[in-house]
């Protein structure tokens, strides 16, 4: 089961876990999949959440706590959600202490809705930050406009940050100019910069979903030829930005001063169309100093039947290119695709976390004592 999967990390490819549950907790999977299955990170979403509370499978005494202290549905779910990212740290924290604070990383995500609001993005980081309270984790924030310089005064606090929901290889380099920034900001503060970690986490699966709807539309053979190619050449083309960005004098020096480059996560990999290998993302995007967050299927599937090969990105550049150049040539807009997805993206977390607000202020009301 884990040969494919031990291959891919001696390839360089950290394997995160791209769910969380408190039953995923308490059951003792996680600690099976790290000890198995090479696991070394769990990444949380507000869907994630959304699906893990809603199912009610262990939260149900906690909840029941938190309505007798009658606290807010805002509060109560940040409660919740922490509970279980501090758990989970503890579980991987003997992964963290082993690669030097490389992995053993939990994510946790601020509040979707402040996503254009960059004052409150930074105060929600610092607050989870106190919440949590372990070492190990990261705070995820959107890389949208307003989220850019979030990322830098939040990394020059010396919070390691998770940056999520990234499409576009433009945006991908406004990030790790941001992450630079921010680790200027915290050397110019004194603070170590050895102990700031992050990742910049580029979607993929996503890609193939919103071009292969367009090829569709255009239909015949041309188009038809171009479907699934998309996600991994803009992935593939990320990688080689993250090269070139530290590559450059601008980072040379900051890692004299102890810095670590930001890793390049894989996110969305789970396959969405049926008509393409299920390990599709996992296999045609191994590269050093990597990290790819999989849905469990996704893990099992790479487990069972992935064939890692080696290093699957170095040399495909130009090919990269000329199918993202196709894709002009067939009328597809690149920069119309990557801001819808980033639009989506956002609403989508936001409904996620309302419709988990709703259904925890229900159990709540249900909860709740009654009055003597």
């Amino acid at each position: 089961m884990t040969d494919a999967l031990k291959r891919l990390s001696d390839e360089g490819v950290a394997i995160w876990l791209d769910d969380l549950s408190r039953r995923r907790i308490t059951s003792g999977n996680l600690a099976e999949l790290i000890d198995e299955s090479h696991v070394v990170g769990v990444t949380t979403n507000p869907t994630i959440f959304q699906k893990a509370i809603s199912g009610g499978d262990g939260y149900e005494q906690q909840l029941a706590d938190l309505a007798a202290r009658k606290l807010t549905v805002e509060e109560a779910l940040r409660m919740i959600t922490t509970a279980d990212v501090r758990d989970a740290a503890d579980i991987l924290r003997p992964v963290f202490d082993a690669t030097d604070g490389q992995d053993g990383r939990v994510s946790i995500e601020v509040d979707p809705r402040l996503a254009h609001n960059t004052t409150a993005t930074i105060a929600e980081a610092k607050q989870l930050a106190w919440l949590v309270d372990r070492p190990n984790t990261f705070i995820k924030i959107p890389a949208t406009k307003a989220g850019l310089p979030a990322i830098s005064e939040v990394i020059g606090k010396g919070i390691s940050v998770n940056v999520t929901l990234i499409f576009s290889l433009e945006r991908y380099r406004a990030v790790m100019d941001a992450y630079m920034t921010g680790l200027e900001k915290a050397k110019a503060a004194g603070l170590d910069l050895s102990k700031i970690r992050s990742v910049a986490s580029f979607f993929v699966s996503r890609v193939d979903t919103e071009v292969d709807k367009r090829l569709d539309k255009i239909g015949g053979d041309e188009a038809k030829a171009l479907r699934g190619k998309a996600a991994v050449a803009n992935a593939r083309l990320a990688y080689q930005a993250y090269e070139q960005v530290f590559a450059s004098d601008r980072w040379a020096e900051l890692e004299r001063a102890g810095a670590h480059k930001q890793r390049p996560l894989w996110a969305s990999t789970g396959v969405k169309d049926p008509a393409y290998p299920d390990t599709l993302y996992v296999t045609e995007l191994v590269a050093p100093n990597t990290v790819n967050t999989m849905p469990e299927a996704t893990l099992q599937a790479t487990g069972d039947h992935g064939e890692i090969t080696g290093d699957t990105i170095h040399g495909t550049y130009e090919q990269a290119k000329a199918e993202l150049d196709a894709l002009a040539a067939v009328g597809i807009s690149y920069d119309d695709v990557v801001q819808v997805l980033e639009d989506e993206g956002v609403e989508k977390f936001a409904t996620s976390w309302n419709d988990l607000l709703q259904s925890t202020e229900a159990e709540l009301k249900r909860l709740a004592p009654t009055e003597a």
